[in-house]
């Protein structure tokens, strides 16, 4: 009880006041204003160099112009597989690269999923960069570079230098779509 009444006395001494602050008087005009940097980036992540993706200011991945598409058929001139003809089945257009159908494939080992069932080594088709395909012409079996032409409908299309064969044609687009859906409707059966 004696503490309790010697800690109230103590407190009386300094005159505490709403409008001090330990008997001094607070003056926030002479304090200097605080600014906090503003980060365009939030957070970046812990990845290697190769791994980072190049970043325009609102953080969104550049996405690069590619002279390919999915369901082109392409002729593989560079790496270990060079001189193989696939069709493209993905993009990836913030790192330039594609995968090609059937063409380079990487081992990998998976683990089991479950208690007493045994881990895996499965083949799957690895992206190459897409610098290292030419479009391919399967009527001719040649490997040429694409060209850009508006039509008289004046619709723009790819076509190919060597054989100027167009490759964006509506019946083309139509023939992706129905084999997509095929083989979609195959998986779930």
């Amino acid at each position: 009880m004696a503490a309790i009444a010697a800690l109230q006395g103590s407190m009386a001494s300094l005159s505490l006041a709403p409008s001090s602050f330990f008997g001094e008087r607070f003056l926030p005009s002479l304090s200097p204003p605080v600014k906090f940097a503003d980060r365009s980036c939030p957070i970046v992540m812990k990845l290697k160099r190769w791994e980072r993706k190049e970043c325009k200011p609102n953080s969104l991945p550049v996405l690069h112009k590619m002279h390919v598409k999915v369901g082109d058929t392409v002729k593989i001139i560079a790496g270990d597989d060079k001189g193989k003809v696939g069709e493209i089945t993905r993009i990836f257009r913030h790192n330039s690269k594609i995968v090609v159908k059937d063409i380079n494939f990487k081992t990998k080992h998976m683990k089991s999923k479950e208690q007493g069932e045994p881990g895996k080594i499965v083949k799957i088709e690895a992206p190459i960069h897409s610098s290292n395909v030419m479009l391919y012409s399967k009527e001719q079996n040649v490997a040429s570079r694409v060209g850009h032409k508006v039509l008289e409908d004046g619709s723009k299309v790819r076509y190919l230098i060597k054989t100027g064969e167009i490759i964006d044609s509506a019946e083309n687009w139509k023939k992706l779509i129905k084999e997509a859906k095929k083989e979609k409707e195959a998986e779930a059966a």
